[in-house]
């Protein structure tokens, strides 16, 4: 509740955002995705842009949203040890450098990275990405055609951002048929790892939900359920774990609960969501009049939280305090 001795804050971040996508192939095929498209010949080998994003249209895009502070850098993802892998991993450089030039900070979500690879987008990305999902049985069955979505992978890539120190988001996909136990197990890991290494700033909690001619708002039952999910977690994590929702994936006449129960971020917000284009994204300012006549107050941030301003590079720690400054705080 927000009332009361030792009350949490009112406060609920987003961050100003725009999506650049340097391909939507990808050699995963999980049995629910709307994003991806198939690798056409030759994709996974020399040349993995086939669909590629030039610069004239990335400029482009950032020119039309000139608030967006933070470049979510959102790729289809290549096999490790594919002939394409350098050109495609030399793009979302490319992309991160671009993002900064015209006064951005990238965040880069593109699967899992090798060490090197993780390691040198730091040192343009102030933070990076990447879902756990989950665990169980639900999942396994939607990843048997997505190696990279096998959960030692998943659970490496968080392991190794930590022991590189940088700022990361992961996140559950809820509503794929796991069951509550395995949700608390899923959270009960990233907490684990939260307490090791320190590094996890926030956690999206992501109701699933289907896409095309299929695209429902959540029915009633599955809210509550998520509400005591997002109770759960914010119990389990540690507290300096932001909980993130999706505003776009949740009713909005219910998104009130979801504070009360511990959601405190609502992500990055662009004009839409490229990985669930049915449904349209409320804008900051409609959200904004509704939090307030319910006693919240929403502000912006950047793509890496406050508390982790301190872990960044130098240039890029210099840079984004000055532009949380101008924000007026970074959450």
């Amino acid at each position: 509740m927000k009332g009361g001795c030792g009350a949490r804050s009112t406060v609920i971040t987003w961050s100003p955002s725009v999506t650049l996508v340097p391909t939507r192939a990808c050699f995963n095929a999980c049995g629910y995705c709307s994003f991806r498209r198939s690798p056409q010949r030759g994709e996974l080998a020399g040349d993995p842009l086939g669909d590629g994003l030039d610069d004239a249209t990335a400029r482009a895009r950032l020119a039309a949203r000139p608030l967006a502070r933070e470049v979510l850098l959102l790729s289809g993802e290549l096999p490790p040890g594919s002939s394409g892998r350098s050109r495609w991993f030399a793009r979302l450089r490319q992309l991160s450098a671009l993002a900064l030039a015209a006064g951005r900070l990238p965040h880069t979500n593109a699967g899992p990275l090798s060490l090197r690879e993780m390691a040198a987008l730091a040192r343009l990305n102030p933070s990076l990405g990447l879902m756990l999902e989950g665990l169980g049985p639900a999942y396994d069955a939607l990843h048997r055609q997505a190696p990279s979505k096998a959960l030692a992978v998943r659970l490496q890539q968080l392991e190794q951002a930590g022991r590189l120190g940088i700022p990361f988001t992961t996140g559950l996909l809820l509503g794929v048929g796991e069951s509550q136990a395995e949700r608390r197990d899923a959270l009960e890991l990233i907490a684990l790892l939260q307490g090791r290494w320190g590094h996890i700033q926030e956690v999206i909690l992501q109701p699933w939900r289907p896409g095309g001619p299929g695209a429902a708002l959540l029915p009633s039952a599955l809210v509550e359920e998520l509400l005591t999910t997002i109770a759960e977690a914010r119990r389990i994590l540690p507290p300096e774990v932001h909980l993130q929702l999706p505003p776009n994936l949740w009713p909005v006449e219910r998104l009130a609960d979801a504070l009360e129960a511990g959601i405190d971020d609502l992500g990055g917000i662009d004009t839409g969501d490229v990985i669930n284009p049915a449904y349209s994204q409320p804008t900051p300012e409609q959200l904004r009049g509704r939090l307030a006549r319910q006693g919240w107050r929403l502000q912006p941030r950047l793509c890496v939280h406050g508390r982790w301003l301190a872990w960044l590079p130098p240039p890029l720690r210099r840079r984004a305090e000055a532009m949380a400054q101008a924000l007026g705080g970074a959450g």
